[in-house]
């Protein structure tokens, strides 16, 4: 009981600092490298980039690693194979969007390149600008695409437990689908912006307050086996005896 109401607390503080992290600090970024003249605006705003792209590739990349750890005993004891699933693509995802963080700091040595060099390469160089704003782009929606898995395999896990209400499983499993879908469409150059990633995010958002206020059901249970698996252990007992 202490574990799991543990677990869920700090799982719930967790994903609000990786949520906000990367969120705030892929919104300052967005409205640097978003308006026209990329490099000038890159230039005249190194400082907020860097710390940006700490809040991104530092802050947000331990606690995002860090979610599945924590929750592993409570995960793990119930489904071994999906809880190493939401694993491997907690730790997948994370990867892609740090090297999509890196894209970004790019453009600082290219923006004082650029500064330096004056309007002799100032075509190839907006040019290269844009190319790793794109790598970032890209980055982010495989990231985020395998990360929707993961979500999938979490989701499914709270559900067929009844970790949480099943109704916010349900909308976890939602929101994770449309999620995958978007960013899949995305990637074939259909960005719906918020109409696929708001259901996601509000479930995220909601989930962290929920395990932080109440916790995991603490009556869920692994169900038991069914009348085949009884079957063979029972053989496996009479064959050892």
């Amino acid at each position: 009981m202490n574990t799991q109401k543990t677990a869920a607390r700090i799982f719930g503080v967790l994903f609000l600092i990786s949520f906000l992290a990367y969120g705030t600090g892929a919104g300052v970024i967005q409205s640097i490298v978003g308006a026209p003249d990329i490099l000038s605006n890159v230039y005249a705003s190194t400082t907020l980039i860097v710390v940006s792209a700490l809040l991104m590739g530092v802050v947000h990349t331990v606690t995002n690693v860090g979610l599945p750890v924590v929750l592993r005993p409570v995960l793990k004891p119930l489904n071994e194979t999906l809880y190493f699933g939401y694993l491997s693509a907690a730790i997948v995802a994370t990867v892609s969007l740090l090297v999509g963080v890196i894209f970004l700091l790019l453009l600082l040595p290219l923006s004082d390149a650029y500064m330096r060099s004056g309007s002799a390469v100032a075509g190839q160089a907006e040019t290269m600008a844009i190319l790793l704003r794109e790598a970032n782009y890209y980055s982010y929606q495989i990231g985020m695409a395998i990360w929707s898995l993961g979500g999938l395999m979490f989701c499914f896990i709270l559900y067929r437990y009844k970790l949480i209400p099943r109704l916010m499983s349900v909308w976890g499993i939602a929101g994770y689908a449309v999620f995958l879908s978007g960013c899949i469409l995305a990637i074939f150059g259909l960005d719906f912006g918020l109409i696929h990633t708001a259901p996601g995010a509000l479930f995220e958002v909601s989930l962290s307050l929920w395990l932080i206020v109440k916790g995991f059901n603490s009556r869920a249970t692994v169900p038991e086996p069914d009348k085949t698996e009884m079957v063979e252990i029972d053989k496996m007992s009479l064959s050892k005896a």
